[in-house]
């Protein structure tokens, strides 16, 4: 059997970045072939975290990968255990490399059609790959919750936290005034992106709370009616993106100021870390 240096030993950990002891027995189980102990604990790694896959990821990162001019883009989330590890530089690299697949690549049904396609910033490696790497080093479970892909042009805006983030569908603009209205979608949470997608029970309920309410007040039918379209227009600006004031300037509402740009907004996905949209 091959002498287990030292030196071996220290240059297994610093590509591995694994504790001394494990890449000491890996090399020792493996005869000193260094490549062969890398799989091992890579097997070893993947098997310890399939047990722990029922362990509760509550922290995580949004990303999104946008371009007006290529006409696509996406938005993911992964989920970790810890905020520390949101964080984490490589898990930072991650997400967004997960994004940007999903965007220029030939898109994913599923979160696991996602993983085994190729990393962009990480030349012949699956982004399965880097994940199962981090997994090891880091000890904590990674899910990739969340995937959209949007095949039209596109803008965007993750917030500073990376916990919300903003995916605008768009025609026309500029990647600017994209990024303008997805940092207002993300401020002010509308619920839909014009008047007509909003669920037509939703408006019916409102208008009939609003009629019920000015009756109760003694108001006559003919008054009831102009108050009632007074009052569904609070309504509407509470709840339509096109119909609320700008956050940058609300004396115009969103669809004005996309208009202005050139712009028509066609729908946009809001996204935070542990709630379902």
């Amino acid at each position: 059997m091959a002498e287990i240096t030292a030196a071996m030993v220290k240059e297994l950990r610093e590509e591995t970045q694994l504790p001394m002891m494990d890449c000491k027995k890996a090399l020792v189980e493996s005869g000193g072939d260094k490549e062969a102990a890398k799989q091992a604990l890579r097997e070893k790694g993947v098997k310890l975290m399939d047990g722990r896959r029922d362990r509760v990821t509550e922290e995580g990162r949004v990303a999104v990968y946008t371009s007006i001019e290529d006409g696509v883009g996406a938005i993911v989330e992964l989920q970790v255990e810890s905020a520390p590890v949101a964080g984490n530089e490589e898990v930072v690299a991650l997400v967004n490399d997960l994004a940007k697949q999903l965007a220029t690549g030939p898109g994913a049904a599923t979160p696991d059609e996602l993983w085994d396609q190729p990393s962009p910033s990480d030349s012949g490696k699956k982004l399965r790959d880097v994940k199962e790497d981090l997994e090891n080093r880091i000890r904590e479970v990674f899910n990739l919750t969340r995937i959209k892909r949007a095949d039209s042009a596109c803008g965007g805006y993750v917030h500073f936290d990376a916990k919300s983030g903003v995916l605008l569908e768009v025609e026309g603009g500029t990647p600017e005034l994209a990024k303008d209205i997805s940092m207002h979608v993300a401020a002010m949470q509308p619920a839909a992106t014009s008047k007509d997608d909003l669920d037509p029970a939703l408006v019916e309920k409102e208008r009939t709370t609003l009629i019920e309410a000015a009756r109760a007040e003694g108001k006559p039918d003919n008054i009831i009616e102009k108050m009632v379209e007074g009052r569904m227009r609070n309504f509407y600006a509470e709840s339509v993106l096109s119909e609320q004031p700008f956050v940058k300037d609300d004396k115009q509402t969103v669809g004005k100021v996309a208009s202005a740009g050139g712009m028509t907004i066609k729908g946009f996905t809001l996204w935070k870390v542990g709630q379902e949209a």
